[in-house]
C-alpha cells in the first residue's frame, strides 16, 4: 500500500487543479436530491397521469375526455406534438387526420323518428331502438356492431376501432363501444377499458414498460430526452432507447449488434474457418491433428490439407499420388488470414469487456464489508469521523467499471468495419489512439481506486487512514474528469464527426444513472376516473402476473437484482397490444441479459 501511495506523480495529472476537491467530494451526496425529470407510474398513478394529459387537451379545445383520448392516441399521447399540428394545420385537418368527427348530424335525430331502419351490414330491417348512429352519422344494427367491435378489439384494434361503412375513417366512440358490450360481453368490455388504458404506456413514446425479471409493474416515464438511462424504483437500471441494460457509452445499435455477435455462433464460424477444412465429399468441417497434409474423414475420403482437394490414400514423403498443389491461390489464403484477424480482433475486446464484467461482479461484494468497516471505524475514538468519502469512492468504482466495460464493444464497432465507408484508414488510426490513450488512462486510475478501497482502513492507524481518504477523494474525482473526458470525445471526436446520425448514446451523469421519482398523485384523480380504476389495477397485475420465473444469471447484476431468462409471447395475439416493447432475450456468452417486458397477452387462452 505504501507504494501505491508514494507513487502521487502517476496520477495527479495536474495538482494544482485538484485544489479543494476534498471539500467539493464531501459536500456532496449520493445520488442526487434534485427533481427528477423521470417519473415511475404505477397502478395508483396510471390515472392521474392519463388525466393530466387529457385535461390539457379537454380545455384547450373544449373536447369531451373520449374525443381528447381519440386524439391524443393518434399522436402517441405527445401533447407537444398534438398541439404543433393544431397551430401548422389547423383544428379540422387535426381532428379529420386523428379520424374524429364533431359535426352533430341529422342522421341521429332522424333515426329516432323512424319506427325501423335498414342495417346495411346485415340487410336486416331492425326497430330503430335497436340501431346506434356514431358522430360521422352512419347507423346500423346493435348486433353488427358487437360483432364489428369484438372482431376490431381480437384483431388489435381496439384503441382505434373505425366505423364499418365504407372509406369511413371515423374512430368510434368509446362510449358506445362500452355500453353496447357490456351488456352481452363484459369481459370483451373490461379488455376494452384495460387497453384503453394501457394505450399511455404502450402507444406512448415517453413512457415504458421497466424490464425487471419478474416485472415489478412499474412503467417509466421521460420528460425530455428519450436517449437516457433510467433507474426504477425497483434497482432496475436500463436504456430508456432500447430497453435493454444501460450500456453507455455504447449506442444502442452497437450494443444490439455485440449481444448478437456474443449470441450466435458467429466466433465459431471463425474459429472453424481458421482451424478446420471441408471435407470434398460429406463437406463436413475436418480438423487437422497430425502433421502429414493428407487427412483422412471419418467418411472415408482422403483429401489434401493444403488446398482441400479429393485424393487417393497413397503417398509419399515429398508428395501425394496423383496430385500437386504447389500453384498459389491468392483467394482462399487471404479468405483465411482475414478470418484469423477478425477472430484475434473479437478475442481481444472480448476478454477485456468480459475482464472488467468479473471485476464489476466481484467489487459489488465489496459494499457489505466496507460498511462493516466503517462502522467499526465510526466506533473507535479516532479524528476521522466523516467516511462519506469511502462510499462515494465505491460508487465512482462501480460507475467507472460499467464505463470501461461498455468502451470496448464501443470500439470495436467504431474501429471495425462497421464505419469503413466513413473513416479513411489514416482517420481511424487516429481516432483510435486518441480513445486508447483515454481508455487507458481511465482504466489505470480505476484499478488504483479499486485497490485503495480494498485496503482494510479499520485496522489501520489514524495517520494511514487519513493518507487513504486524500488519494481516495482526489482519485474519485480525477475518474469522473476521465470519465466525463471520454464521452465528450466520443460524443465530438469519434460520433460526431460521422454522417451517419443512428448512433447517440447517454450522456454522462456524474451521479450515476438518474432514478426516477414517484408522479404525484392529485386528490381527484381516482374521482375522475373511478369508473376505470379496476381496469387499471387489472393492466398492472396481468403485466406483473405474466412474467415468467426464470433462471438467475449475471444479467441482474448490473442494478442488484437477480435476472433470468425468460419466453416472449408472439403477436398476433388477439388482445389488441402492441408488438413494440415485446419481450426479448439477450445472451451474452454464458451470461445472460434478460431483458423481459410485460406480456400483455395474459388473458390469451
Amino acid at each position: 500500500m505504501e507504494e501505491l501511495l508514494s507513487s502521487d506523480d502517476e496520477y495527479y495529472y495536474d495538482r494544482d487543479s485538484l485544489d479543494g476537491i476534498e471539500q467539493e467530494v464531501d459536500d456532496s451526496t449520493w445520488p442526487s436530491t434534485s427533481v427528477s425529470n423521470i417519473k415511475v407510474i404505477t397502478r395508483a398513478s396510471l390515472l392521474a397521469a392519463q388525466k393530466e394529459d387529457l385535461k390539457t387537451v379537454m380545455d384547450l379545445l373544449t373536447l369531451k375526455e373520449h374525443h381528447a383520448r381519440t386524439l391524443l392516441i393518434y399522436h402517441r399521447w405527445d401533447v407537444e406534438r398534438l398541439l404543433a399540428v393544431l397551430v401548422e394545420k389547423g383544428k379540422n385537418r387535426l381532428f379529420s387526420e386523428a379520424g374524429l368527427t364533431l359535426l352533430e348530424s341529422n342522421n341521429k335525430t332522424s333515426l329516432c323518428s323512424q319506427p325501423s331502419i335498414n342495417c346495411d351490414i346485415c340487410i336486416e330491417v331492425v326497430p330503430s331502438d335497436e340501431a346506434t348512429a356514431m358522430d360521422c352519422g352512419h347507423y346500423f344494427c346493435n348486433n353488427c356492431w358487437t360483432e364489428h367491435f369484438i372482431v376490431k378489439i381480437n384483431e388489435g384494434q381496439s384503441r382505434r376501432i373505425r366505423c364499418m361503412a365504407h372509406k369511413c375513417n371515423a374512430i368510434c366512440d368509446e362510449a358506445v363501444v362500452r355500453n353496447l358490450l357490456s351488456s352481452k360481453h363484459p369481459d370483451v368490455a373490461d379488455r376494452f377499458e384495460r387497453f384503453l388504458l394501457e394505450s399511455y404506456i404502450e402507444d406512448n413514446n415517453k413512457v415504458k414498460w421497466c424490464p425487471s425479471v419478474p416485472h415489478c409493474g412499474n412503467a417509466i416515464r421521460v420528460e425530455d430526452d428519450s436517449c437516457c438511462e433510467v433507474e426504477c424504483t425497483c434497482g432496475m437500471q436500463f436504456c430508456f432507447s432500447c430497453s435493454s441494460e444501460a450500456h453507455s457509452p455504447c449506442s444502442c445499435l452497437m450494443w444490439d449488434l455485440w449481444t448478437k455477435k456474443c449470441k450466435d455462433e458467429s466466433e465459431t464460424i471463425n474459429w472453424m474457418t481458421v482451424h478446420t477444412k471441408p471435407c470434398p465429399k460429406c463437406h463436413k468441417p475436418v480438423e487437422k491433428n497430425g502433421g502429414c497434409n493428407l487427412v483422412s474423414c471419418l467418411c472415408g475420403q482422403a483429401f489434401c490439407w493444403l488446398c482441400g482437394a479429393a485424393t487417393r490414400r497413397e503417398h509419399t514423403w515429398t508428395s501425394i499420388e496423383g496430385h500437386s498443389c504447389g500453384r498459389y491461390k491468392e483467394d482462399r489464403e487471404k479468405k483465411a488470414e482475414r478470418a484469423k484477424r477478425e477472430l484475434d480482433r473479437y478475442m481481444h475486446y472480448h476478454s477485456r469487456y468480459k475482464a472488467h464484467l468479473d471485476s464489476f461482479k466481484l467489487e459489488t461484494k465489496l459494499k457489505e464489508s466496507v460498511q462493516n468497516k466503517i462502522l467499526t471505524s465510526e466506533n473507535k475514538e479516532t479524528g476521522v469521523r466523516d467516511y462519506s468519502w469511502v462510499t462515494n469512492g465505491l460508487h465512482r468504482l462501480f460507475r467507472s467499471r460499467r464505463v470501461l466495460s461498455y468502451s470496448y464493444p464501443f470500439a470495436f464497432y467504431m474501429f471495425g468495419e462497421l464505419f469503413k465507408d466513413e473513416l479513411t484508414e489514416e482517420e481511424r488510426d487516429l481516432k483510435q489512439h486518441l480513445f486508447e490513450d483515454q481508455q487507458q488512462q481511465l482504466e489505470g486510475t480505476v484499478e488504483k481506486l479499486s485497490k485503495l478501497i480494498e485496503e482494510p482502513f479499520d485496522e489501520l492507524p489514524e495517520k494511514k487512514v487519513l493518507d487513504i481518504r486524500m488519494h481516495v477523494i482526489n482519485l474519485t474525482v480525477l475518474i469522473d474528469k476521465l470519465c466525463q473526458k471520454m464521452y465528450e470525445c466520443i460524443e465530438n471526436d469519434l460520433l460526431g464527426s460521422l454522417q451517419s446520425s443512428t448512433h447517440t448514446i447517454a450522456s454522462y451523469n456524474s451521479k450515476g444513472v438518474e432514478r426516477a421519482s414517484e408522479l404525484a398523485i392529485s386528490c381527484d384523480s381516482d374521482q375522475s376516473f373511478g369508473s376505470t380504476k379496476a381496469s387499471a389495477d387489472s393492466c398492472f397485475q396481468d403485466a406483473s402476473d405474466s412474467s415468467m420465473t426464470a433462471t438467475v444469471s449475471i444479467g441482474g447484476a448490473y442494478s442488484g437484482r437477480p435476472g433470468g431468462q425468460v419466453l416472449g409471447i408472439s403477436n398476433p395475439d388477439g388482445t389488441g397490444c402492441s408488438n413494440r416493447k415485446r419481450a426479448r432475450e439477450e445472451s451474452i456468452g454464458d451470461l445472460l441479459f434478460d431483458l423481459n417486458l410485460p406480456a400483455e397477452a395474459a388473458e390469451k387462452s
